[in-house]
C-alpha cells in the first residue's frame, strides 16, 4: 500500500501490536474458508463479513487515535489503492465479457494443448480473469464428449488463470498494484519473461503428455461411438467406424472490445509514462492527474463496452456481474485491513514480525531472493496473492526505483511467487473458484480442496523448484 510517508511513520508508532493484523486473517481466513464450510451463508453475507473484520479495525483506530486519523487512513487507502484496482478489475471483466467465441473445436491433445497456449499469452493482456472468461467455455465445449477431462480444467486453472498473467501490470492483481506502487510497465515484461516462459513450456509439455494418454488410449473408442451416435450414423458390428464428424466454424461476436481492449492497453501505459504537473489534492491524498485521467477512460470504456456489444454475446457468456461484485466487496475490506498489516512489516527487525524479516535476509541483512520467492508463493497459496505481493513488496523496502535496480532479482522472485502460487490452491486467486465453478456447472467432476492441492503438490512443486534454482539464485 503506497502510503505517504507521514501516515506510514505514524502507523509504525500507532499499529504496534500483532493484534492489530488480527481483521486482516480474519477476513482472509473468511475468504479460504467461508466458501468451503458454509457456502449458502457465505454466499449470501459475504459483503457483511467483510464490512464487520473493516469495522473491526476501524473502530479501534478511531477510538484510540481519532477520527481524523482512521477518516486520513481510510481515504487514503480507497483513493489511492482500491479505487484504482476495482476500476481496471471492472473493466477488463466487462470488455473480455462481450467477446463471445463461437463454435466447437475438436479436443485433440494438439488443440487442447494449443488453446492453454493462447490463453496462457492471452492472460498478460485480458488479465488471468478476461482470459479465463474468454475461453473457459469454449475449451469446455470442446471436451464435452470426452470422460476425462478434469485435467484439462486443472492445467487451464495453472496455466491460464494464474502464470499467464505475469508479463504487464495488465495480468494480474499484484504486478497492477506494483505498477501503482511505480514499477515500471515493461519492467514485468522483461524480468519475468523466461521465468514465466520455462514454467509454462513445462506445463504444456507435461500437459500433451498427460492429454495424449488419456485421448489416445481411454478415450478413442468412446469418442468415436459418441460422434456416430451424435450424427445418427449406425455402427455396425464388425464394420467399420465413421469418424468424420459435422465441422463447425470458429466465430468471435463483440468483436468491438478488441478495439476497447486496445484502448485500455495504451491508458494504463499512458498512465505510467506521462506526468501532468502537481497532484491534485483530494481529502488530504495526492492524485496524480495522470492517474485520474486514466480511472475516468477507463470506466468510459466499461460503459461502452457495455453499450455496443451485442446483448447475445454476453447472454452466450452466461455474462453477470455476481463475481465482480464479490470481488469488489471483499477487496474493500482487504485493502483496509491491510493498512496495520503493513506498518507492521515495514518496522523491521524492531517489530512483531521480525521472524519474517529475518527469514527473507542472510547474515549480512542482504536479501535472499530463492526465501522471498517461497515465502511470497506459499502465502499467495494460502490468502489473496494481491495483498500479499503488497506486504513482501514493502518487506523489500518499498522502493520501486531501488527494487528495479539493485533489488531486481528479489522484485522479481515476489512477483513470480505471488503470480505463480496462486496456481497452488483455489483460493490463491479469484478466476480459479470461478473456473471451478463454471467446470462444475458443465458436470465435470473437479477435485476437492486438498484434492487439487495434491495435483498443484505433484505437477507444481518440482517446476518451482527447478525455477528457483535456475533464476533465483543471489
Amino acid at each position: 500500500m503506497s502510503l505517504d510517508s507521514g501516515t506510514v511513520e505514524a502507523g509504525r508508532e500507532m499499529f504496534v501490536g500483532v493484534t492489530w493484523g488480527l481483521p486482516f486473517a480474519g477476513i482472509l481466513l473468511s475468504i479460504a474458508l467461508g466458501p468451503i464450510l458454509t457456502p449458502a451463508f457465505w454466499h449470501r453475507h459475504f459483503g457483511k463479513i467483510a464490512a464487520f473484520w473493516s469495522m473491526l479495525f476501524v473502530l479501534p483506530c478511531v477510538v484510540l487515535y481519532g477520527t481524523s486519523v482512521a477518516a486520513h487512513t481510510i481515504v487514503h487507502t480507497l483513493i489511492a489503492e482500491y479505487i484504482p484496482f476495482i476500476v481496471l478489475l471492472s473493466a477488463l471483466y466487462t470488455v473480455a465479457g462481450g467477446l463471445c467465441v463461437h463454435g466447437k473445436l475438436h479436443a485433440t491433445p494438439t488443440a487442447n494443448t494449443a488453446l492453454l497456449a493462447l490463453g496462457a499469452a492471452l492472460a498478460s493482456v485480458l488479465g488471468t480473469t478476461g482470459a479465463s472468461m474468454l475461453l473457459i467455455r469454449p475449451l469446455l465445449r470442446a471436451n464435452e464428449r470426452r470422460q476425462h477431462c478434469t485435467h484439462v480444467v486443472i492445467f487451464f486453472i495453472f496455466l491460464v488463470a494464474n502464470i499467464g498473467g505475469a508479463l504487464t501490470p495488465l495480468g494480474d492483481p499484484p504486478l497492477f498494484l506494483g505498477f501503482l506502487n511505480g514499477v515500471g510497465f515493461f519492467w514485468t515484461t522483461k524480468h519475468l519473461f523466461w521465468p514465466m516462459l520455462f514454467v509454462s513450456v513445462l506445463l504444456l509439455a507435461l500437459f500433451y503428455a498427460l492429454d495424449s494418454y488419456y485421448f489416445h488410449r481411454r478415450e478413442q473408442k468412446h469418442l468415436v461411438l459418441d460422434s456416430a451416435a451424435s450424427e445418427n450414423v449406425s455402427v455396425p458390428a464388425g464394420g467399420p467406424t465413421p469418424t468424420a464428424t459435422k465441422k463447425r466454424g470458429i466465430w468471435i461476436e463483440g468483436k468491438v472490445n478488441f478495439l476497447l481492449l486496445a484502448v485500455l492497453l495504451g491508458t494504463v501505459l499512458m498512465s505510467g509514462i506521462w506526468q501532468f504537473g502537481k497532484p491534485l489534492n483530494v481529502l488530504g491524498t495526492p492524485v496524480a492527474w495522470q492517474n485520474l485521467l486514466r480511472d475516468i477512460c477507463l470506466i468510459a470504456i466499461t460503459l461502452i463496452s457495455i453499450y455496443l456489444t451485442p446483448a447475445s454475446a454476453r447472454k452466450h457468456n452466461a455474462f453477470h456481474w455476481g463475481p465482480l461484485q464479490e470481488v469488489a466487496q471483499l477487496f474493500a475490506g482487504i485493502f483496509i485491513t491491510i493498512v496495520p498489516v503493513i506498518a507492521l512489516v515495514r518496522a523491521g527487525e524492531n517489530g512483531p514480525l521480525s521472524f519474517v524479516v529475518r527469514a527473507l535476509s542472510d547474515a549480512h541483512g542482504q536479501p535472499l531472493s530463492a526465501n522471498y520467492f517461497w515465502i511470497t508463493g506459499l502465502l499467495s497459496s494460502l490468502l489473496d496473492n494481491a495483498p500479499t505481493y503488497l506486504i513482501f513488496f514493502n518487506v523489500a523496502g518499498g522502493d520501486a526505483a531501488q527494487l528495479m535496480a539493485s533489488g531486481a532479482v528479489t522484485l522479481t522472485a515476489i512477483s513470480a511467487g505471488a503470480v505463480f502460487m496462486g496456481a497452488n490452491t483455489y483460493i490463491g486467486n479469484a478466476p480459479n473458484f470461478m473456473v471451478r465453478g463454471i467446470a462444475q456447472a458443465r458436470g465435470i467432476r473437479m477435485p476437492s480442496f486438498l484434492g487439487y492441492m495434491a495435483w498443484s503438490g505433484c505437477v507444481l512443486i518440482p517446476i518451482f523448484i527447478l525455477t528457483t534454482l535456475i533464476f533465483f539464485q543471489n
